[in-house]
């Protein structure tokens, strides 16, 4: 098997790229060297990433949950650069409060975006990643370690991810293709803050044990996402004491359910108050991605 490429030598294709984590990420890779494509709703937010990630990067507008368009945007990708070196599966959405409150097709789009999108997003990158022997980071999250009340559907969706790309690490490892899987605690990121602005969540958060309950500087966690690129590795920590919790992910679902439900119940009245307040899904992403929505259906 041929050696890993340096990331100066490499075409990176990143979802979700228009903000946070995923434009960072892509003007970190730039300034290494790589070439970078850039996937997303919103172009003209792409565009400006890309002017700032130098005359090699290019953006490209396409829905993760739409397989036809990125095939076709995986395409134009390749043919641009001549090959797609890493893939890096990062579109996400989330909303949070208590399941019987949220709006179905609000709490379904979580999942369709986070989960389906990812899949979506391997199916269109596969064939290009298997001729280059390329590498596949899926951007996961502590969601997927451990449950949270309150964020049923993107702990599902993150959960989902992580068993995904687990189980397609065996598939794709014999065609000379890595997978990974990147795991974020709350980072300060667009999303983040739009969350924090739900009040009655924010308490809730406030009071999650020490090191869960606080926000991690992006920078940093990007950083470590660029490392763990470069390596191709299998698991990848944004923040170093995520990788302390694999051992102990066991016990938390029992821990979460004690510890939980008494803040569940204590702020049960304000989550009822304030339920209309939550009933899209959170930051510039989440209303990026349902306006897109909105004028898909006009």
């Amino acid at each position: 098997m041929s050696a890993t490429p340096p990331l100066s030598a490499q075409v990176v294709v990143i979802t979700g790229a228009a903000r946070g984590v995923g434009a960072l990420l892509a003007r970190k890779l730039a300034r290494r060297g790589a070439e970078v494509a850039l996937v997303g709703l919103e172009p003209e937010e792409l565009k400006a990433v890309a002017a700032e990630c130098g005359p090699a990067a290019t953006s490209w507008e396409a829905d993760v949950t739409d397989l036809e368009a990125l095939r076709a945007v995986a395409r134009q990708i390749q043919d641009r650069y001549g090959r797609i070196d890493t893939v890096v599966a990062n579109a996400g959405i989330a909303i949070g409060g208590p399941l019987q409150d949220s709006d179905p097709r609000a709490f379904d789009r979580v999942i369709e975006v986070n989960l389906l999108g990812s899949v979506a997003t391997a199916r269109a990158f596969l064939p290009a990643l298997v001729e280059s022997g390329g590498y596949l980071l899926q951007i996961a999250s502590l969601a997927a370690i451990t449950p949270a009340p309150l964020m049923s559907a993107y702990c599902a969706s993150k959960a989902g991810v992580e068993a995904f790309a687990h189980s397609l690490r065996a598939e794709v490892a014999y065609q000379g293709v890595k997978v990974g899987v990147g795991y974020l605690s709350w980072t300060d990121t667009d999303m983040v803050r739009g969350a924090d602005q739900d009040t009655v969540l924010a308490q809730m958060r406030s009071h999650l044990p020490w090191p869960a309950n606080k926000t991690y500087p992006l920078d940093p966690a990007v950083e470590r996402l660029v490392a763990g690129i470069g390596r191709r590795s299998p698991h990848v920590y944004a923040q170093a004491w995520l990788r302390g919790m694999q051992p102990i992910r066991w016990a938390l679902p029992g821990l979460i359910a004690a510890v939980g439900s008494r803040e569940v119940a204590r702020l049960a009245p304000q989550l009822k108050a304030t339920m209309t307040a939550r009933l899209r899904p959170v930051g510039a992403g989440g209303a990026a991605d349902s306006a897109a929505r909105s004028a898909a259906t006009e």
